[in-house]
């Protein structure tokens, strides 16, 4: 656990804040166009790939709105580890893109990459009940991430909590 005077508390709001921000100009950009635009040199396949994603009709949409939502989202902090699952596959192929067709912005995405991984282990407990491996419909054994208390001192909900993580 951080010690509370510690610098390294901020370090969470500070991730989220280096993700959010550019997200959320990014999407509101790509939706109302009040940056100009850039004109860099791309190659072929990376050029073949954008026009293929601009002729689909709605695909350029959806990476916008997607970028402002997890945007607003991680600024606001609320639904962080929602943001953090719906940016993962945003990143992915951006890491792919950049990999494979065109190197020059593979720095940028790198960094963006280990924050997402850094949000991803601070907000881990949030993901237990995804690896449950028999989960069932209506299961509500586990407590949600919301409703845990981290304190000291004991809660109602201390030993149900206790027993929904003791299958791991």
């Amino acid at each position: 656990m951080t010690n509370p005077k510690s610098f390294t508390r901020f370090f969470p709001t500070i991730a989220r804040v280096l993700i959010g921000l550019p997200l959320f100009i990014s999407g509101l950009n790509g939706l109302l166009h009040f940056l100009p635009e850039p004109t860099p040199q791309i190659s072929a396949g990376a050029l073949a790939f954008s026009e293929a994603l601009l002729k689909t009709g709605y695909m350029f949409q959806l990476i916008f709105i997607t970028q402002l939502t997890v945007g607003v989202l991680l600024l606001v902090n609320r639904f962080v580890p929602l943001a953090i699952v719906l940016l993962a596959p945003f990143l992915v192929n951006a890491m792919a893109f950049h990999i494979f067709l065109e190197h020059t912005g593979l720095p940028f995405v790198s960094v963006f990459v280990l924050l997402e991984l850094y949000l991803a282990w601070q907000y881990r407990n949030a993901y237990v009940p995804l690896f449950e491996m028999r989960a069932k419909a209506g299961d509500h054994s586990v407590t949600p991430y919301w409703e845990r208390s981290y304190s000291a001192a004991p809660h109602a909900g201390a030993a149900r909590e206790t027993d929904a993580h003791s299958r791991w």
